[in-house]
């Protein structure tokens, strides 16, 4: 699970924060200012920073733009300043985004994820390949066997997730969060009409079916036999 630094000097705030995130499964460090702030990501293997703008001893822009310097690590900026300007200098520091005091902790885990998804993105390899299919995570190009099929947007989306988890379990939650990036609350049959469209292209020319329906759970890619 993802490492987390909290630098904020509101020690309410701080165990709040701590609290919830590692009850979400997240490891947590927190700083109380600035200057250990720096110290503490210089040293650790962050993948993610939660940074308060009015810090003692080095301030959250200070921070923001000194970490920028030194590596790419996802930055979320909290701050109770809610001026335009502020949120365009904090997010020019090098801020990744920007979340105004006071907040819903549930609206700031939906941006950790964001986040910390859109970092993982660009460590992932281009090509994908399972069973008889590649996939081109560049072009969005793929190919079954020979044949090259087209894909909508949210068919693609669809596939590249199964395609990243073979042989993996995937619920009907964590397809929905992960490609629909919301809550159907269960009601929607949207899962299975794309799992649908998928299956035809996929199977068109008589291929073997890889996407799998687990019963009252969800679906799963693998050949059968595997």
């Amino acid at each position: 699970m993802a490492r987390i630094l909290i630098i904020e000097d509101e020690t309410e705030i701080a165990s709040y924060l701590r609290r919830g995130l590692s009850l979400e499964g997240y490891r947590v460090d927190v700083a109380f200012d600035g200057a250990q702030g720096l110290n503490m990501a210089a040293t650790g293997n962050y993948d993610l920073i939660v940074l308060d703008l009015m810090l003692p001893e080095v301030d959250g822009f200070e921070v923001a733009r000194r970490l920028r310097v030194e590596s790419s690590i996802p930055i979320i900026m909290l701050t109770a300043r809610d001026a335009v300007r502020d949120r365009v200098a904090g997010l020019e520091a090098g801020a990744d985004d920007y979340l105004v005091k006071p907040f819903a902790f549930e609206e700031l885990l939906a941006r950790i994820r964001a986040q910390l998804r859109r970092q993982q993105a660009g460590q992932r390899q281009d090509i994908l390949r399972f069973a008889n299919l590649t996939l081109d995570t560049r072009s969005r190009e793929l190919r079954v066997g020979d044949r090259r099929v087209e894909l909508t947007a949210k068919e693609y989306d669809l596939l590249e997730l199964f395609m990243r988890h073979p042989n993996q379990v995937l619920t009907r939650d964590i397809i929905y969060d992960r490609v629909w990036n919301y809550d159907f609350g269960g009601e929607s049959n949207i899962i299975e009409v794309y799992v649908r469209y998928l299956r035809q292209k996929l199977e068109a020319n008589g291929e073997p079916r890889l996407i799998h329906t687990v019963r009252s759970v969800g679906y799963i890619l693998r050949e059968d036999g595997s």
